[in-house]
């Protein structure tokens, strides 16, 4: 809202009412609202949900340190969904879609998180909301971000049309060729590591031929369910240490950021050879929010906690992450940028899915980790909290720089 205000002040010419027009500006401001948001409400916000007495319910797991977080606030997850929507709700320009979506998809996947954590603490159901609850939900978030980004006529993504100039005049009256660019809709995202890296999703169906584009959406929309779905998830699953899940979707969402303002810069976008996607710079104002929040969060969940963000603060953080990546059309690294989500999730399915097998073939389940998820196999092992979390923190660094390098390597 303040960036309308400004911009009526600037066609009024009232001095440095200008500089709302400017990313880096905006999405600084996002930066430190939501970072004040995040620790001095986050405090308020705390002592509420100790009167309330919302404390987190402790499985008996045989975790060192365990039952000493019995009774830790949970649902600190509001905290993060109120340091991501104000800042971006003064910042950004709200008629954006992209804008609207990332609206649609915290508030969406903050419900239902906050709908789990409701069940397990007032209902005093450990299992809290059912499974195929979740998924629906999920599914149901899934098919407005995908058709939405398939039909709507503000998606698009605008390519030079090859060995096409026009020569324009600039301010200096020098004449310089500028090349023809052309928009494309469609179900098209980038290909990592490739030299000619864009990927249509109708190309799966090429067995039809020529009805192939006609179908391609089923394929793209199929693609993002499962993205949030499983990125969503992952990240639920990395919330069991004070911080891991925070700290790494921090590191997470500044790489996003960058790729953002690369993406919506229609000149680094030709440079680095990669989709220039018009309007998503506005993006950089949301994830400037989220990397705020998450960061002012931190300041509570770091070991010890004082505040949990429960499946209303994980669920909503990797869906925003998934629904993020989607938008800019670099979901496929996300198995190298959420790695740690990744390794997770497939830690689990691993324990899971061997100690059944060994289970019907032998008459009893054998496991491969001493735990899963893969952040308490390494708690069993004797390796402290802080350090687990610190070196996942180092690796998800580590992952973030090779997907930048991706820019590059073709």
């Amino acid at each position: 809202m303040l960036y309308y205000l400004f911009q009526y002040l600037s066609e009024l010419n009232f001095p440095g009412a200008g500089m709302f027009q400017y990313i880096s500006f905006r999405a600084s401001m996002a930066i430190i609202f939501s970072l004040l948001f995040a620790t001095v409400f986050g405090k308020v916000i705390i002592r509420s949900l100790q009167r309330q007495q919302i404390g987190e319910v402790v499985r008996d797991l045989g975790l060192e340190g365990q039952y000493e977080k019995k009774g830790t606030p949970t649902m600190g997850g509001l905290i993060i969904i109120g340091a991501i929507l104000i800042p971006t709700i003064l910042f950004a320009k709200l008629e954006n879609v992209y804008i609207i979506l990332m609206i649609i998809t915290t508030l969406w996947l903050g419900t239902i998180g906050f709908i789990d954590d409701y069940i397990k603490v007032f209902k005093k159901d450990k299992k809290g909301l059912a499974g195929r609850f979740k998924i629906a939900g999920q599914i149901g978030l899934g098919l407005i971000v995908g058709l939405t980004l398939y039909l709507s006529d503000d998606v698009v993504i605008r390519e030079r049309v090859p060995g096409q100039s026009i020569q324009v005049e600039n301010r200096q009256g020098e004449i310089t060729e500028r090349p023809v660019m052309r928009e494309i809709k469609g179900a098209i995202t980038t290909v990592p590591f490739f030299k000619n890296n864009k990927f249509d999703y109708s190309s799966v169906l090429g067995f039809m031929g020529d009805s192939a584009k006609k179908y391609g959406w089923i394929i793209f929309v199929l693609a993002v369910i499962f993205i949030i779905i499983a990125v969503s998830n992952g990240a639920n699953i990395t919330d069991g240490l004070d911080g891991l899940a925070t700290g790494t979707s921090a590191i997470i969402a500044t790489t996003l950021g960058i790729f953002a303002y690369l993406s919506g810069n229609i000149i680094y976008a030709n440079y680095l050879h990669i989709l220039y996607i018009p309007f998503s710079e506005e993006l950089v104002i949301f994830i400037g929010a989220f990397i705020g929040a998450t960061v002012g969060f931190l300041w509570y969940n770091s070991f010890p906690a004082q505040v949990f963000m429960g499946d209303t603060g994980s669920l909503t953080l990797g869906g925003i992450i998934a629904v993020f990546a989607i938008m800019i059309r670099i979901e496929l690294l996300i198995p190298i940028l959420c790695g740690i989500f990744f390794v997770e999730n497939v830690s689990v399915m691993m324990q899971v899915g061997w100690f059944k097998y060994t289970r019907k073939k032998f008459g009893e389940g054998r496991r491969i980790f001493r735990m899963a998820p893969l952040h308490h196999h390494y708690q069993i092992k004797g390796y402290t909290e802080s350090k687990i979390v610190t070196r996942f923190w180092i690796i998800g660094i580590v992952l973030a720089v090779i997907t930048l390098v991706t820019l590059k390597v073709r």
